[in-house]
Parts: C-alpha cells; structure tokens; sequence
C-alpha cells in the first residue's frame, strides 16, 4: 500500500483545537515547488482527499467542504500530506490541472515578486534583482 500521508498516523493525531477543528493546508505544486494556495481543511475535508486524490478543503465564508476546481474544472490531485512538527499545519503536494487561483494565474501568490522563488533558485538565476525592505 502506498501511503500518502507523512509524520502522522491517523487523522485523528492531528491538532485541530488551535483553530476551531480546522487546520491550515499550504498547497504546493509537486513538480515545480511552487506555492500555489492556502486554504483550510477539517477532518472531513481530509478524509475525502486521502479518499479521492482531489484536495478537498472547508469553505469558512460557506460553511462546508468544497474540492478545488468542482466548478472551474481545475483540480488539484493530491499526491501527498505532510504534517508540521506541531501536527497543527499541512503541507499538500499537488499537480494542478490548470490555474490555482481563482483570478486565472497559476498561483495564488503571483502577485509577489517571489512567485517563481523555487524555479528561479533552481535554475540557477537567483534573486539578487528584488529589492528587500531592510
């Protein structure tokens, strides 16, 4: 069996009392690193992403769970769940079928100028062009 989970055993180990049963899950693209989106996730919402690969998360604004791209077609397939050592944040590495956000661009964070922060080290064109607030 494959395990698509990492650094808890069961939902249950995870810490869901700092936030009102909800826990904050950080999607990364899998294959380039990139941050795609931030969004919140309960018992229910990752059970249902173990269970169909879709990352699925609960909506706070609409009080119920909610898969990425159930309406615009683009959804992110769950390829593994890392807990941080608190067991309070996640860490889901996903392939994105199309855009992330829901303003068309591939992530949620495009607007910083460090979008592209992973690809760009990788490539070996670092970020000595930004201007950092000292």
């Amino acid at each position: 069996m494959i395990r698509y989970f990492h650094g808890f055993e069961s939902i249950d180990d995870l810490d869901f009392e700092k936030n009102d049963g909800l826990i904050p899950a950080i999607v990364q693209d899998c294959q380039t690193g990139q941050v795609l989106m931030m969004g919140y996730m309960n018992k229910e919402s990752i059970q249902k992403t173990i269970d169909t690969h879709y990352v699925t998360f609960f909506s706070r604004a609409r009080q119920k769970l909610w898969t990425k791209g159930e309406e615009s077609g683009n959804f992110l397939h769950m390829r593994s769940i890392t807990c941080d050592c608190d067991k309070d944040t996640l860490l889901v590495l996903a392939r994105p079928d199309g855009p992330t956000c829901h303003l068309g661009t591939t992530s949620c964070f495009d607007a910083s100028p460090l979008a592209d922060a992973t690809s760009r080290y990788i490539s070996g064109n670092p970020l000595q062009n930004y201007n950092f607030v000292k």
